[in-house]
């Protein structure tokens, strides 16, 4: 999903978050937030905190500034074992599913 076609009104629906939710994952007030679905310009910096964690669905929560130098060492120093950890993560199903009706969950 480009920026060209981030469209956070569709998200939040697709989600099935109200506005207060949703905005308030990237400490965005819901007025704000109704501003942006509107048209107005969103700031770079939360354009990106709206794909982080809406559209690639981290957890800001879960990440740690020694995560990120982690990953960025294996970005530029060792290249394959990053490809190879990005791959078995992805193999073994790391990734967590919410479930929309509970609120829990699962792998």
């Amino acid at each position: 999903m480009t920026e060209e076609t981030l469209n956070p009104r569709e998200i939040r629906r697709r989600l099935g978050l109200n506005q207060q939710q949703f905005w308030g994952r990237i400490g965005v007030t819901q007025s704000g937030g109704s501003r942006y679905e509107s048209g107005r310009a969103m700031p770079k910096p939360v354009r990106e905190l709206l794909r982080v964690v809406h559209v690639e669905e981290i957890d800001l929560a879960d990440l740690t500034r020694e995560d990120m130098r982690i990953l960025q060492y294996l970005r530029k120093q060792k290249p394959e074992l990053y490809e190879t950890l990005k791959a078995a993560a992805r193999e073994h199903g790391h990734v967590l599913d919410k479930s929309a009706a509970t609120g829990s969950y699962a792998r």
